[in-house]
């Protein structure tokens, strides 16, 4: 499929492939199934612990622990996910990976664990191929002003008044934008403005193929597989 942009959509998978029911989201099952399974790129969620580590894990809480900003790692990482992994830390997560593209979407992080973060990303089998988004924007700021060439999104559920102007104070370089609020001008505004569009969660085949006809340049789905076969039909 050809994008208006002329681009090829990059496949992410949402939470590694979770897949339904096929494989837990965030194990590192998921995480695995994504590099089999040929995506392009691999969005997770972190959440840091009292004293500073980096944990793979989309809710703030642990059933029946305690919620992850309050533990210290000993007793995050003893924690067992319901398909009975331990809960996995960013570390592990990125040497699964190995080299391909991941999205980290912080979920909560105080100030104190920036630097902590970067370390990690550093750390990794392939740091150049990391980027950074969340919901909260002063977290991206700080992380930018920290490292300017870390490459930055921001996290949106709502069609803003002017979306140029939080790209630009929050100095990024990626709109993640709820699939139902993207149409073509706001594409074509983002594109305008230097930066890139990835939606997310797309997980129909239609709704796939609605979105990257607009000119998305990513789509981020539980179903990396049918984001691969519906944006690559046609292409050589």
């Amino acid at each position: 499929m050809n994008t208006l942009s002329g681009h090829r959509v990059l496949a992410l998978a949402h939470r590694g492939a979770s897949e339904g029911e096929q494989a837990l989201e965030n194990s590192r099952e998921a995480f695995r199934r994504a590099v089999d399974l040929a995506a392009d790129g691999v969005e997770l969620d972190i959440h840091a612990t009292a004293d500073g580590s980096l944990v793979v894990h989309h809710d703030p809480d642990l059933p029946g622990i305690g919620t992850i900003a309050e533990l210290d790692t000993r007793d995050v990482v003893r924690a067992r996910l319901p398909n009975g992994e331990f809960v996995p830390l960013l570390g592990e997560v990125l040497d699964i990976i190995g080299e391909h593209d991941v999205w980290v979407e912080v979920k909560s992080m105080a100030g104190g664990v920036d630097a902590s973060l970067l370390t990690t990303l550093d750390a990794g089998p392939a740091p150049d191929r990391y980027a950074v988004h969340s919901f909260d924007h002063r977290i991206i700021a700080r992380l930018g002003r920290l490292r300017p060439t870390l490459r930055r999104g921001i996290l949106l559920a709502s069609h803003p008044v002017d979306v140029l102007r939080l790209l630009a104070e929050a100095e990024v370089d990626t709109l993640w934008m709820v699939r139902h609020f993207i149409d073509r001008e706001l594409v074509s505004t983002v594109h305008d403005s230097g930066a890139g569009v990835i939606a997310w969660t797309v997980n129909e085949e239609k709704e796939i193929e609605r979105v990257a006809e607009l000119g998305v340049d990513g789509i981020c789905g539980d179903f990396p597989e049918r984001i691969v076969r519906v944006t690559r039909r046609g292409m050589a």
